[in-house]
């Protein structure tokens, strides 16, 4: 029998996974795009400005991965790595010399698949 509960924890188990795939595949797109405003988060973990230019399309394709498996079968370790690769570049803004409110705006880039992680422990 299928209860209410069941019913609430199925929609947000879709929201998040929703969500998810909204952040990874908008900023997938935006790096595919070489967004130059970006360039500076990769310099200050060592990468020169012509390799940051031309691994972010990379790294764009592994967001829309990201994106696209977690909306399809979201799976332990794609939203461990979902979670580490959000907060790294949240944390990176302020590291890099931006506002720590630049950190603190995308907390919900890294809180929206960990919510999924845990909800997906918790669902079994």
């Amino acid at each position: 029998m299928v209860t209410n509960s069941d019913k609430n924890l199925e929609i947000i188990f879709w929201v998040l996974k929703i969500g998810v795939f909204g952040i990874f595949l908008g900023h997938g797109i935006y790096a595919i795009q070489v967004q130059q405003s970006w360039v500076p988060f990769l310099e200050i973990i060592g990468f020169s400005n012509e390799i940051s230019l031309k691994i972010m399309p990379y790294i764009g394709y592994l967001d829309i991965l990201v994106a696209i498996s977690v909306l399809i079968k979201p799976l332990r370790f794609i939203l461990i790595w979902a979670v580490f690769w959000a907060f790294l570049t949240a944390l990176m803004r302020p590291i890099a010399g931006g506002s720590i409110l630049d950190f603190i705006e995308r907390s919900g880039n890294w809180a929206t698949p960990l919510a999924l992680l845990l909800l997906l422990k918790w669902k079994k």
